[in-house]
């Protein structure tokens, strides 16, 4: 054997020697999976969580297209359109707006690590799992961080966040538009202005916001606003959104395809017009709290003003284990529902009215689920 391989070696020369020894010397220890020998299987569900939301028809398709460079003409066109509609549902004429490659909340990474230094001062809403989030990255970056607490469902008015801004003299300010994990709305007309007389940035996050509530980035005053895409815009997960002013002054393989996804999505919000967009958001979750209130379940924002028209926390009736609820939902109807996320956690049951999901047609089908439900979960009369 030793001679054979002494052959061996002198045939391949010193070169090739050491790669030959390589894939000889170690066997396959993991076996091919047999789960991806199977065809892929996806169910056909009708998503009316806070998120990820079901996808257009011609967002689907556009996912199907085959991938290009993405440091072609073509590509940098598909760019160019997505920041043009970027602009547009933020309402702004930011040239610093892009797609992000990830998530809502690497957006929100990025704005900070942008934004911060270590020592800085950074004032943060802290009124549910996002404001926590803008908490903990500051910290990490090394920032003096001030957090403003306020209990799940509450909002920040114009003078708490004067004596905030007053108090700690921060650079930056964090307020969560869109608080999906309790469903407020937070106002943001006045406060751009106010954090610029305190020679301090606003940054908002409107991740749950995007085309289904109203929002000025620039007549606002909003200095950094960012949003994710797998909300209201039915698109893919996996991209985000975001804007610079000019007071709030790399290179790498783009997704292709979901940026294609991202192209369209915004597309049709363009198409069907931000005010159009708006109402049809606004009188969906509207006949939603109607229909929910008929089943005697109570809302959790009390306050009709600050309610989320994209995602609604309904409180979960006393008794029952909201886990009971959401399994019986997607077990028998094909429904998904959230529960709670972070302070919220077991408090709430979330509804996602976003995008092309936003209908009367579906708020039909979510409270006949819910109906049911009621009626076979097991309760807790204790």
């Amino acid at each position: 054997m030793f001679r054979g391989l002494a052959k061996a070696r002198a045939a391949l020369g010193p070169r090739q020697v050491g790669r030959v020894q390589t894939m000889a010397s170690h066997r396959l220890l993991v076996p091919p999976p047999e789960a991806l020998r199977r065809p892929l299987s996806i169910p056909d569900r009708l998503l009316l969580t806070p998120g990820p939301s079901n996808l257009a028809p011609r967002v689907l398709e556009a996912g199907g297209m085959q991938a290009i460079g993405h440091m072609t003409k073509e590509m940098y066109q598909v760019m160019d359109e997505i920041k043009q509609g970027i602009q547009y549902v933020f309402q702004t004429q930011n040239p610093v707006t892009l797609a992000v490659s990830g998530s809502g909340n690497c957006a929100l990474e990025v704005a900070l690590f942008n934004l911060l230094e270590p020592g800085d001062s950074f004032l943060v809403g802290t009124n549910g799992i996002w404001g926590q989030r803008a908490l903990e990255i500051g910290e990490r970056i090394g920032a003096r961080v001030h957090p403003m607490v306020k209990e799940p469902g509450g909002h920040y008015t114009l003078q708490e966040v004067e004596e905030g801004l007053t108090r700690h003299k921060p650079v930056l300010l964090f307020l969560t538009h869109s608080e999906s994990s309790t469903g407020v709305m937070q106002p943001l007309d006045g406060y751009g202005q106010l954090c610029h007389r305190h020679e301090c940035l606003l940054l908002v996050d409107s991740v749950a916001s995007l085309g289904g509530v109203p929002i000025y980035m620039d007549q606002q005053g909003i200095d950094v606003l960012y949003s994710g895409s797998q909300k209201v815009l039915n698109c893919p997960p996996g991209t985000s959104l975001i804007s610079f002013s000019s007071k709030a002054k790399y290179h790498h393989t783009t997704p292709v395809i979901g940026l294609y996804s991202l192209r369209e999505s915004l597309a049709l919000l363009v198409e069907q017009g931000l005010e159009s967009s708006w109402q049809r958001h606004r009188e969906a979750t509207a006949y939603l709290h109607g229909r929910l209130q008929e089943l005697g379940l109570q809302l959790f924002v009390r306050d009709p003003a600050i309610r989320l028209p994209t995602v609604t926390a309904v409180v979960v009736p006393a008794g029952y284990d909201w886990r009971d609820i959401v399994s019986y939902v997607q077990d028998h109807f094909n429904i998904e529902i959230s529960g709670g996320l972070g302070p919220s956690m077991g408090k709430v049951l979330r509804i996602g009215l976003l995008g092309c999901n936003a209908t009367r047609k579906n708020v039909d089908l979510v409270i006949e689920a819910l109906k049911e439900a009621l009626q076979h979960c097991p309760r807790n009369k204790l």
